[in-house]
């Protein structure tokens, strides 16, 4: 069975991409690495919502260390950008390359994100990055095809979890 690191934004797009991954027998564990949410009450209100759907899938969670000043200093020059800018690419590649880092310590074949479930998100542009960090590593699953997104609203219905309306960064909010 290979194996594959899941970097994972919020517990509500979890839920659909484990399904997946799990469902094309994948062993998944999942990484938690996101300097980019803000405030920390938002931070941790995601992860508890991770800690619910990782008993209802039974994987392990990883979680990186929660440094928000790493995030500011190589996005904040870029916070009137539009969503979807430079601002985002810089945010997916540093959680993309922790998840790499990850996925090499511990001998996991793959790594992906969850970022591709959002309707928001260019997967394209995900993809582009993931290929550059590890061409021969990165899984490239497009999550919101047939109805990815739709199943995962869904699921944390269902289980009537937290439902966040933005990505986790203080300029998306606005």
């Amino acid at each position: 069975m290979k194996k594959v690191l899941l970097h994972i934004c919020c517990g509500v797009c979890a839920f659909g991409c484990i399904e997946k991954l799990k469902a094309n027998d994948f062993y998944v564990e999942g990484f938690f690495f996101n300097p980019n949410i803000h405030p920390y009450q938002e931070y941790e209100k995601r992860k508890d919502v991770l800690k619910i759907v990782s008993e209802i899938y039974q994987i392990n969670i990883r979680e990186g260390e929660y440094v928000p000043t790493l995030w500011y200093n190589l996005c904040e020059a870029y916070k009137d950008e539009p969503e979807g800018g430079i601002r985002c690419k810089i945010c997916y590649k540093i959680r993309l390359q922790e998840t790499f880092k990850l996925c090499q310590t511990l001998k996991f074949d793959y790594f992906t994100t969850t970022l591709t479930i959002s309707p928001h998100k260019n997967s394209r542009v995900i993809f582009d990055i993931g290929r550059n960090i590890s061409e021969n590593h990165f899984l490239q699953i497009d999550f919101k095809k047939d109805n990815g997104f739709k199943r995962t609203q869904e699921l944390s219905h269902r289980y009537k979890v937290y439902h966040q309306n933005y990505c986790g960064c203080i300029y998306s909010k606005r």
